[in-house]
């Protein structure tokens, strides 16, 4: 009975040997070349031969694993997006965030087999190790340059920051993640720490001032730009100096992208949102109208005083009748209390032609539906020039919509130029070739 005691506890104890060296990954890198070795194969062929199958072998096991990752476990963290309501962890799967994620498990099979499997390379070992490790930190800004991606996307769908420059920001973030990166690459290569290099890098500032100027004023920019609230996204602008005219899609920190009405882009740096003029029509489009202002330009030797005839005709003007029996009354009690000689018209106060179609162009305003009766509305004269005197508009559409206000502006000047001639007034035109072709007739026939 002892015996049988004694021979089961050493099977027991041959067993846990057993099992032990096979979880020995020593053991099992090496097993194969004992192996060969004890069938008479040479040495040196036997540990090369040792090494191939265990880096095929390897391989496979990262194959099979990336393999399990993509199609388990990716596909479940979509399954569990899907099913969510925020809209952050679909931006996750977007920007690649679970597939580098996923990369983790590989990188520490390979951490913890090389080793073993490379024990007796030791250049080989130090090489796959360093690829290793450089791709470790690669793999880290990879999973930085993902959140920073899908924390950009999600604040575009916030109402509150639609029209902020994240994109600036987030540059700036990457740009900083990129150079921590390549300074624990740096200390990779030279086996200096990274402190020494940081401290070496800011002996080099000037240089590197030089190099990320652009990027430095763009970022500045992008800060005042926001802070001050010059542009945001969706604005339209006009910057004649580099042909934009359209709506603001991007700020970024090295430029602002515009979409032109033509549906051309236009890319402006950002620094010169702040060092040059441009025009922001933000405020047209928040305020309640659009703004009219344009003038017709009036023959000045068509300008005369109203004659009573000439009143009379005008009074059949709906639109500015009760303004006519009214001003004429004013004016006739003016000239009969100071006795003026009104046998000339320009003695005393008299009305002309030009005044009066100028209080109709006012009254055709207040009278028409398509202009904002609340905002600003004249009709003045301005400083005669060498073309005629100007009569300018200045009105607000109700509707700002670009093809609208086209239409209305288009349909107020079309009656005002039509109706110039019902107050014996001409507008002036350049002469053209027809004109010019006339007179010659003209002259030619005078001489016949």
């Amino acid at each position: 009975m002892f015996g049988i005691t004694v021979r089961a506890f050493l099977c027991r104890k041959e067993i846990f040997i057993i099992m032990e060296r096979f979880t020995d990954l020593k053991y099992i890198s090496c097993f194969l070349e004992e192996s060969f070795i004890s069938q008479g194969m040479n040495p040196v062929v036997a540990s090369y031969l040792n090494l191939a199958i265990n880096l095929v072998g390897l391989l496979l096991l990262l194959i099979l694993v990336n393999y399990i990752i993509r199609r388990f476990v990716i596909e479940s963290f979509r399954t569990f997006t899907n099913k969510t309501k925020t809209t952050f962890d679909d931006f996750l799967i977007k920007s690649n965030f679970p597939k580098y994620v996923g990369q983790v498990i590989p990188i520490f099979i390979i951490y913890a087999s090389i080793p073993y499997i490379l024990v007796d390379h030791v250049f080989t070992l130090k090489g796959v190790l360093f690829l290793t490790n450089v791709y470790v930190i690669l793999l880290i800004v990879w999973i930085c340059r993902s959140i920073l991606r899908t924390t950009k996307n999600y604040l575009r769908t916030q109402d509150s920051f639609k029209d902020k420059p994240i994109d600036s920001y987030i540059q700036v973030l990457m740009i900083f993640v990129w150079v921590v990166g390549f300074m624990f690459i740096f200390s990779e290569v030279t086996g200096e720490s990274v402190i020494s290099f940081a401290i070496s890098l800011g002996a080099a500032s000037a240089i590197l001032l030089l190099v990320f100027k652009d990027t430095i004023l763009g970022f500045v920019a992008s800060i005042q730009v926001s802070v001050n609230d010059i542009v945001r996204i969706g604005d339209w602008i006009t910057f004649s100096k580099y042909g934009a005219d359209g709506t603001v899609t991007e700020i970024n920190l090295a430029t602002v992208r515009v979409q032109n009405f033509d549906n051309t882009f236009t890319t402006i740096p950002t620094y010169s949102l702040i060092s040059d003029s441009f025009q922001n029509w933000r405020g047209m489009q928040e305020s309640p109208g659009r703004r009219i202002k344009r003038s017709i330009y009036i023959k000045q030797n068509s300008v005369k005083f109203i004659s009573p005839e000439d009143l009379e005709k005008l009074k059949k003007i709906s639109l500015i009748a009760p303004y006519l029996e009214h001003r004429q009354k004013e004016i006739d009690k003016y000239n009969s209390n100071n006795k003026i000689d009104t046998t000339l018209p320009i003695n005393g106060r008299n009305q002309t032609n030009l005044g009066i179609f100028r209080k109709y162009a006012d009254s055709y305003l207040h009278d028409h539906s398509a202009v904002h009766k609340e905002l600003y509305m004249m009709v003045r004269h301005l400083a005669p020039t060498p073309q005629g005197i100007p009569l300018e508009v200045l009105c607000f559409s109700r509707d700002k919509r670009w093809e609208n206000f086209e239409y209305i502006a288009a349909d107020i000047f079309d009656h005002l130029i039509a109706a110039v001639p019902y107050f014996d007034l001409k507008l002036f035109e350049s002469p053209s070739g027809d004109d010019i072709q006339e007179l010659g007739n003209y002259i030619s026939n005078l001489n016949k």
